[in-house]
């Protein structure tokens, strides 16, 4: 077969079971694929060759004994802050650039027991803080439909996988925007679940109360598949909500003739390029013209507020979370101070990148004596405004839309001397998790060559309504189908 690595996750499995491909050959295209290209995208920080063919020379036993899911043998590459057993899991970072886990995170597990293969570790902004993937330890990716651009982040290398044919499908986590905006950026699906849907046992934390791992795919279909095997309640994570797991391929193929969207105003902000705002209306437009109800004229007033929100909120969880790189339990351990202060300082010195170090400084400040009631209290309240406001919004409205980012994708180094800028990239995403409910990107178009992600948003644990809605949409345009030129 002539380049298998093309194929969906849903497309290969036809194939697969009809033994028309095997799941080395098609393991064997993957690779041959990030041979040819990955030096252009530098999408993987780890490339496991030798696991991958193992892994699928044991799902074609699966599938000739009958024993086999929609994932039994599909090449996947997973973002390097998910554990993974005897494979390493860097978080972009210095800090554990030599990490090995000693366990599998239980998304990792679950994806195991339905045969994946693993063909690596996608590059990232270290510890997830950024949105471009500039801010990794080691190198930058390029997003597949411009080199010179990025591919969005912190989830970029997943992304930018994707796009480029070098994996099937991804896990990457979102922790305001990390899965979307990049989806948006390189022309491909990105699901950020409820909070709570999707365990985060084993995943390297940013933010908690904010961080959900979700699927990155190249169609609507292919997100539904991988959230069948990811989601449910998990004892290991406190976080995890015991709720039961529909079949959510079952919601897909389903008219949305009478479902009732609104398009709140206040996403539509000022500085949003011009065209994405009109590929976007074009997009409702077309939603409309499928039987949609849509409401202009709609208003979440606190919307606003959630940037200056995010960047208390998770700074200051963030300097909680880091706290425990001291050089002393594991990960880089400064070896020449002459005290055991000094070795801390110098490990978290050395260790992170200036980006890491900034949100840790602000989160510290956040949460000090004579601040805490002025800054992170207040934005927990305001916190709670907005997740009322969507609460409020969803007894009317079945989905929200909005644009995924006010951009398109800028070029690499373009933003990186101007932080407000390039933390703006994500207002259009991070309401989304400070209210802790689902939403997707798909494409709606491109602007000059460049992709616009459409982001649609609904009630907590109704991710079958926003596949329902997604897949329609793409159906009726097919903006998924196109191919990045790389």
């Amino acid at each position: 077969m002539t380049n298998p690595e093309q194929l969906t996750i849903h497309e290969a499995h036809k194939l697969l079971i009809t033994k028309q491909v095997s799941s080395v050959e098609l393991t064997k295209a993957v690779l041959a694929r990030i041979q040819a290209v990955d030096s252009k995208v530098r999408a993987f920080l780890t490339v496991t060759e030798e696991l991958a063919l193992q892994q699928a020379a044991q799902a074609d036993k699966r599938i000739a004994d009958g024993n086999c899911s929609p994932l039994t043998g599909i090449p996947a590459v997973i973002k390097d802050l998910i554990c993974t057993k005897g494979v390493r899991t860097t978080c972009a970072s210095k800090m554990l650039e030599n990490f090995v886990p000693p366990y599998d995170a239980t998304v990792i597990e679950k994806l195991y027991a339905e045969g994946m293969v693993l063909v690596g570790k996608a590059n990232m902004d270290e510890c997830a803080m950024g949105s471009s993937t500039e801010n990794s330890a080691f190198f930058p990716t390029h997003n597949p439909w411009d080199l010179e651009r990025v591919p969005g982040g912190s989830s970029g290398g997943a992304a930018a996988a994707i796009a480029a044919k070098e994996s099937f499908y991804a896990l990457g986590s979102d922790t305001g925007g990390s899965i979307r905006q990049p989806a948006s950026f390189c022309s491909i699906t990105g699901l950020k679940p409820t909070y709570g849907r999707v365990s985060r046992y084993g995943a390297i934390a940013y933010a908690s109360s904010l961080d959900q791992i979700g699927p990155m795919t190249q169609d609507v279909e292919d997100a539904a598949i991988v959230m069948n095997v990811i989601s449910g309640h998990d004892e290991r994570d406190s976080t995890s909500v015991p709720c039961d797991v529909p079949d959510y391929t079952k919601a897909l193929g389903k008219d949305i003739k009478g479902m009732r969207i609104g398009i709140p105003r206040e996403y539509f902000v000022d500085g949003i390029q011009p065209e994405v705002a009109g590929t976007i209306k074009t997009a409702v437009a077309k939603l409309e013209e499928m039987g949609a109800c849509v409401d202009w004229d709609v208003s979440l007033p606190s919307t606003p507020y959630a940037l200056a929100v995010y960047y208390i909120i998770s700074p200051s969880e963030a300097s909680a979370n880091l706290a425990r790189y001291d050089g002393v339990r594991y990960g880089f351990s400064y070896k020449e101070a002459r005290s055991m202060w000094e070795s801390i300082e110098k490990t978290r010195q050395f260790g992170f990148g200036p980006e890491v170090k900034r949100r840790i400084m602000l989160g510290t400040y956040a949460l000090s004596a004579g601040y805490y009631d002025a800054y992170y209290l207040k934005a927990q309240r305001v916190r709670t405004l907005i997740r009322r406001e969507f609460d409020s919004a969803f007894e009317k409205y079945d989905a929200l839309i909005a644009p995924t980012s006010p951009s398109v994708p800028f070029k690499i180094g373009e933003k990186t001397n101007d932080l407000m800028q390039l933390y703006l990239s994500d207002v259009c995403t991070m309401p989304i998790n400070i209210a802790g409910v689902p939403a997707i990107s798909i494409p709606a178009g491109f602007v000059d060559g460049l992709p616009v992600g459409l982001q649609i948003i609904a009630k907590p644990f109704a991710e079958e309504t926003i596949l329902r809605i997604a897949h329609a949409y793409e159906q009726a345009t097919g903006w998924q189908q196109r191919k990045a030129p790389i």
